[in-house]
């Protein structure tokens, strides 16, 4: 149980008041008793010789029993004592209060014995002849040098008792009071000192509760005031230091969260002591496992280990390029010492260079494309122009199917330009889309009759099924349109005679789903992910013409209406390429 400074401040205070107030009563009664019984002492043993100085007046010899017994009588009256008279025999004479055949012999009392062998004495003893506690005073009754008997007084210390009984509960209430005034002076003086500390301390707790409300302070000018005053300006340049590292703070977290490189801050020992959110997408880590945990463990790469490790070594700012696993990033990272900031600590900047790197092998695979697909027809038309002028011109028949085939070559040429204009058209989004609702059997229907004829040339079934009550969807027609054709168009190009081709649409949630199926010679798995791409031919089963152009086209097209297309296919099974375009309510 926590006890407060206060109250055991108060506590040991009220404790030490009353061991001290009953300390000093104790003694204070112990004085006044002993001083009471000094003096009470003095007087008797004063008296006493009084009685043994007149008993011993004029006397000779021995005085007779009658002296003694009117001495005794008016001392008695005059002293309020017990007076008695004792002889060297120790016989007792003049005793009043007792018979004094009837009592002992006094001779082996103790202040008998004294006063005999000359002395004065007093003693206090309880006496078995009265039954209470006496005080006893015995002085020798001397004539002419020889100790003719003793005179002894003795006085009750009931009524001491009684006085000293009186007094001590005086003092004891006297003392409580006090005791009780004290204890209230002690918790009133305990909370005057401890206030300002008490204020103070809320005031702390405030401030690491973040709460800057202000504490109405006291008009004093004792230390803890001066105390107080040095921590109102501590307090106002912590709060100031605060909000300035707040601010830091907020700005570079800010800055870290919305970058989209990488940084890490690795200690002496390769601890990681910070990590923003672009390492914990890059190598699927969170900041609260990593952050303290070694490089190693936490991002698993060697690559990164050593550049760290050679960055130690040198002191210099490292780099090194390599690829994640399995997310296949192409990371470029940085290593710099910090050590002036903080020593020993190296930071880590990890670029992720893959949309540049797939981009650049984007780039590649173009020119190496549009190369490849310029290369054939331009070979063409450089043989069939040689062949005309090393004298096919003189052979009409020859000549004209020279410059038929060069037409076709031509052709072929406008097309792949005209396809090219085309998909960097959509690509830059400069294609207006002019969008209108309209009925999916109504867009199917267009497509259907413009391929049916081709399709039944070569020898295919075509059909196609629509679900009825379908939502309307909301496109450019004509670009739709497009897309359907192609699609066909490719099912066409790819299915031996005797195939079948079905367009199925159907919905699906929020969505009008297209579907244009094949028996034809299907698509590899491998292949299957790429057919989307610009100039990408799944095989040379499916090469044959064309400029692997068309189903490029068609996603961005889709994309563009805020659906989406993809592949589905066996080979040897035929394919099946799907699109979906948002219904509308």
């Amino acid at each position: 149980m926590r006890v407060s400074l206060r109250l055991r401040v108060a506590i040991s205070y009220s404790v030490l008041l009353i061991l001290t107030i009953g300390s000093l009563s104790a003694y204070l009664w112990t004085f006044v008793r002993n001083s009471y019984l000094d003096n009470l002492r003095n007087n008797l043993l004063a008296e006493t010789r009084l009685v043994a100085a007149e008993v011993s007046q004029g006397q000779n010899s021995s005085p007779s029993n009658a002296i003694l017994e009117a001495l005794v009588g008016r001392y008695k009256l005059e002293m309020n004592a017990r007076v008695t008279f004792i002889l060297p025999s120790g016989a007792v004479v003049g005793d009043l209060d007792q018979d004094p055949p009837l009592l002992d012999n006094y001779l082996s009392r103790p202040e008998v014995q004294q006063a005999m062998n000359g002395s004065e004495t007093t003693i206090t003893r309880f006496s078995q002849t009265l039954n209470e506690e006496l005080l006893y005073s015995a002085v020798p009754i001397k004539v002419d040098g020889q100790v003719i008997g003793v005179a002894r007084l003795a006085v009750p210390l009931t009524t001491i008792e009684n006085a000293m009984e009186d007094f001590g509960s005086r003092m004891l209430l006297a003392a409580l009071l006090t005791a009780i005034a004290a204890i209230g002076l002690a918790f009133f003086l305990t909370n005057y000192v401890t206030q300002p500390l008490r204020r103070l301390t809320e005031r702390i707790f405030k401030m690491s509760t973040g709460n800057q409300s202000e504490i109405k302070g006291f008009d004093r000018t004792d230390e803890i005031t001066q105390l107080e005053t040095a921590f109102d300006q501590l307090e106002t340049q912590l709060n100031t230091q605060i909000n300035a590292l707040t601010y830091e703070q907020g700005t570079l977290s800010s800055v870290l969260n919305s970058m989209t490189d990488g940084v890490v801050i690795i200690d002496a020992e390769g601890c990681i002591q910070l990590i923003n959110p672009a390492v914990e997408r890059m190598f699927n880590v969170f900041s609260s496992q990593a952050i303290g945990q070694s490089l190693i463990e936490s991002l698993r790469n060697h690559q990164l280990v050593e550049l760290w490790e050679k960055c130690q070594e040198t002191d210099e700012q490292q780099v090194v390029t390599f690829e994640t696993s399995p997310n296949r990033l192409y990371i470029q990272a940085v290593a710099v010492s910090i050590r002036q900031s903080l020593p020993g600590s190296t930071l880590l900047v990890l670029q992720d260079l893959t949309r540049m790197r797939r981009l650049e092998v984007i780039r590649r695979d173009f020119v190496s494309n549009v190369s490849h697909e310029l290369r054939t027809p331009l070979a063409s038309l450089k043989a069939l122009t040689e062949t005309l002028e090393e004298g096919a011109l003189e052979d009409p028949p020859a000549a004209r199917r020279f410059l038929l085939r060069m037409e076709n070559e031509i052709d072929n040429l406008t097309q792949l330009v005209t396809e090219l204009l085309e998909l960097s058209r959509i690509e830059s989004g400069k294609v207006p889309l002019k969008q209108k609702p309209m009925r999916p059997a109504e867009l199917v229907e267009k497509a259907f009759d413009r391929m049916q004829l081709q399709a039944e040339r070569t020898g295919l079934k075509i059909n196609f099924e629509c679900w009825s009550n379908l939502p309307y969807v909301n496109i450019d027609s004509n670009r739709m349109e497009q897309v359907l054709v192609n699609l066909i168009h490719n099912a066409i190009k790819f299915t031996p005679p005797g195939g079948e081709i079905s367009i199925h649409v159907s919905q699906n949630e929020n969505n009008v789903v297209f579907v244009v199926r094949d028996t034809g010679v299907g698509i590899s798995s491998d292949a299957l992910p790429r057919i989307f791409e610009r100039f990408y031919k799944a095989d040379r089963s499916r090469s044959g013409g064309g400029t692997g152009l068309g189903l490029s086209i068609c996603r961005h097209l889709v994309e563009a209406h805020g659906g989406k297309i993809w592949a589905e296919s066996e080979p040897g099974k035929g394919s099946s390429f799907y699109f979906s375009l948002p219904a509308m309510n």
